[in-house]
Parts: structure tokens; sequence; C-alpha cells
């Protein structure tokens, strides 16, 4: 009895035949699954090859001001603290040096002290804060939080972003050069006619640094690389180039090539006119400044650039 009943598999066999033979449509065969196309996710700062147009249609004349505006609304939520943390530490240079040393070094080169290192201070918070914003603050917007990956997808080029960091680096460095300016007219430390020619020095100063600060900022793959700039690059300038004591005294293999650097330039155009005086051919300087300005841009442009094609 139970040899002649038929299996399980029998039985499901001889049904499928018959539902087959009875007209039932097959079952539709099981399509083989869709396959997306892959992408690959560029790594935090570094955008894929050809993601940078030179030109974009649709762009704005001035694109750049947009951007530039962008930092300003943000810089507004915390100016206050900003404009503190840049002129701290010169502001304190200047008069725990120029009051405490200055008892003892009465006057240097016929000028009070203070009145000496007044000039210095102007272009040397100049000169850090410009820096500070070109390093920290553009790495933080280019690597970290990756903003000008995403201004790049608006009609912009990396030309116009570059273009408003370094103008806005040059800006905070003019904030916190103007506000020592004002330091020295409320303590009188000294209120000549001369002191508003200071205004295009730390202008000049702010580019020059901005776009020096650019190139760095170009090459870093961390904050940690900074230190090589502010240690090895900003720190001996601001010590051989006469901000604290004249470069004469200083032996004559440095003095000359001091003489040189963006920062001397700009102390030797300062200190004049805070003595009010004019600066006589100094005035050439700022010609040079410019030179650094550009090249200095022009610099950070083409680092940036290979960055990005990377």
């Amino acid at each position: 009895m139970d040899s002649n009943r038929p299996n399980r598999a029998d039985r499901g066999g001889n049904d499928a035949g018959a539902v087959e033979s009875a007209g039932a449509p097959p079952a539709p065969a099981a399509s083989a699954p869709r396959t997306l196309p892959s992408r690959t996710v560029p790594s935090p700062g570094t955008p894929p090859s050809g993601s940078v147009p030179s030109v974009v249609p649709g762009r704005p004349r001035f694109a750049f001001v947009p951007v530039y505006l962008r930092n300003l609304l943000v810089w507004r939520k915390l100016a206050v603290a900003s404009v503190l943390g840049n002129i701290a530490e010169p502001l304190i240079t200047l008069l725990a040096f120029g009051y405490g040393l200055g008892r003892l070094l009465e006057q240097v080169d016929g000028t009070p002290y203070i009145t000496y290192l007044a000039a210095g201070s102007v272009c040397m918070s100049t000169a850090m804060a410009a820096s500070f914003e070109a390093l920290y603050s553009a790495f933080s917007r280019m690597h970290v939080q990756r903003t000008w990956e995403s201004i790049l997808n608006a009609p912009m080029t990396l030309s116009d972003v570059l273009v408003a960091e370094w103008l806005w680096a040059a800006t905070k460095g003019a904030f916190s050069g103007l506000a020592i300016l004002v330091v020295i007219f409320v303590l009188d430390i000294s209120r000549a006619p001369e002191l508003l020619l200071l205004v295009p020095v730390i202008a000049m100063v702010g580019l020059t640094f901005a776009g020096i600060g650019l190139c760095f900022n170009a090459l870093a793959r961390g904050y940690d690389f900074f230190t090589y700039y502010f240690t090895l690059v900003l720190t001996p300038m601001i010590f051989v180039s006469g901000v604290y004591y004249p470069r004469e005294q200083l032996p004559d293999w440095i003095s000359s090539w001091a003489s040189a650097l963006p920062l001397a330039l700009a102390v030797d155009v300062a200190r004049p006119l805070v003595l009010g005086r004019p600066p006589g051919e100094a005035w050439w300087h700022l010609v040079v400044l410019g030179v650094y300005a550009c090249l200095g841009f022009a610099l950070a442009s083409r680092l940036t650039r290979r960055r990005f094609a990377r």
C-alpha cells in the first residue's frame, strides 16, 4: 500500500505538470539585479580632478564679492572676540615693552622708545592678523568645513574664492592695525597728522601677508603645518625687521638681507609717519610691498589649483 503511494516530490512534479497542461501562464523569469554606477567620494579637502573649471557659464562679473560678504557676515557674529584676539598680543607688547623697557631705554635714535615701538607694533599686528586669517580660518573653510567646495557648486571659479579669501584676510589684518593705531592716538603716544597716511601702508601689509599665508595654506595637510610658518618665518622676521630695535644693531650680514623683508619695508615707511615726518625715499617700499603681495597671491593661486586638481 505504501509502496504504491507517490512521494511528495512526485506529487509536486505531477501538480506542476497539471497546471502547465491546464494552460496557466508560466511564472515570469527572475530579473537580474540592477547595478548602480559606482561613484568615488573624494576625501575632505581634495575635490575630484576637473571639478574646478576656470570659466563658468552665468558667472557674475565680480563673483568674489558675495564670497567676501559671506565671510564678513560670519565674522560679525564673533566680531568683538575676534578683534580682541587679534590685537591682544601686539597691544600687550606695545604697553609692556613701551612703558617697561621705556623706563630703561629712554630714547632710541633720539626717539622715545614707546613711540619707536608704536610704528613696529602697527605693522606687526597687521601681519599677524592677516597671516592667522589666511592660515587657520581659510584652512578650516577649505579643508575641514569644505565651504569652498559648496561655493564652487554655484557659478563661481576657484579664482573667485581665492580673491575673496585674499581680500578678507587683508581686511582682518587692517582691522587689527587700525585698532593699534587708535590706541596710539588715544594714549597720546603720537598724534601727528601723518598717522592718517598709515592707512594705505596697513592695507598693503595686509595684502602682502595674506598672500604669503595662502601659499602655506595650499601646502598644509593639517593645522600643525602652520607651526613652521609662525616659528621659522614670521617670528624671525619680526625680530630682524626693526620692530623692537634698529636693524643696525644686528650683524651686517643679517641687517643687509633683513632690509629686503616685507615687514622691514613696512616698518621703514611707518616709523617716520608715526614721528610726524615724511618717509622720504622710503615711499618706494610700498611699490616693493605691492610686488610681494601680487607674487604671493599668484603663487598661492597656482599652489591651490594644483591641490584641487589632485
